[in-house]
């Protein structure tokens, strides 16, 4: 189960909570960028990028000279994942909402030192966008691993939000003319692109053609 902190507790819409720890990882599972928050010189920085997760931890990873991660090792840090799956239509301007999952992830960064780890990190970061892919490429080599920070953020402190169903409009605005209902969201994989420099003959792997 998610525990809850003052964090991370609901105070609008609690019946969206989610409380288990499985919901949670779904929605984690199910994405391909998070935003990082972090603070830089007191201004607020919110970075889209890459992760993965290995348990009940996050992984996040970038230039060792980035400004965003040595700022997420020097205060707190907020890591979101959002889901889009309906636009919900309803009868007034006010009830309109979005169906979505989302997730919210609070804690203090580390910075992964040991090397056993930091390629499972990676790992799982490459995995998440393309899963399949790491046993098939070249692993990072010593300069490359050098040059690459990776963090990582316990799950401990997190919450879980999910709204789903159609509009909920004022009950004298059931009988309006309008047209309520939800418009859903689907995402679909396109048709790989070769790199034009490709040697001729490497086929599509079958992990990554993913279109039906």
């Amino acid at each position: 189960m998610l525990s809850t902190t003052p964090r991370t507790a609901l105070n609008r819409a609690k019946d969206r909570a989610r409380t288990n720890r499985a919901d949670l990882h779904a929605v984690l599972d199910a994405g391909l960028i998070c935003h990082l928050g972090v603070l830089v010189d007191g201004s607020p920085m919110v970075i889209p990028t890459g992760y993965g997760r290995i348990g009940e931890t996050l992984y996040v990873h970038g230039s060792t000279g980035a400004t965003s991660l040595r700022a997420a090792l020097a205060s707190p840090v907020c890591v979101t994942v959002t889901h889009v799956d309906g636009i919900v239509l309803a009868r007034s301007a006010f009830h309109h909402s979005v169906n979505y999952r989302s997730a919210m992830i609070y804690g203090l960064a580390r910075e992964v030192e040991d090397r056993s780890e930091r390629l499972d990190g990676l790992r799982a970061i490459t995995e998440q966008l393309a899963p399949g892919q790491w046993d098939t490429v070249r692993p990072p080599d010593k300069k490359e691993l050098a040059a690459t920070a990776v963090l990582a953020l316990s799950l401990c402190e997190a919450s879980v939000k999910v709204r789903q169903g159609p509009p909920v409009d004022d009950e004298e605005d059931y009988d309006l003319p309008i047209w309520a209902g939800v418009l859903p969201l689907r995402v679909s994989w396109g048709t790989p692109e070769p790199d034009p420099r490709l040697t001729p003959g490497i086929p599509v792997p079958a992990h990554i053609n993913r279109t039906p």
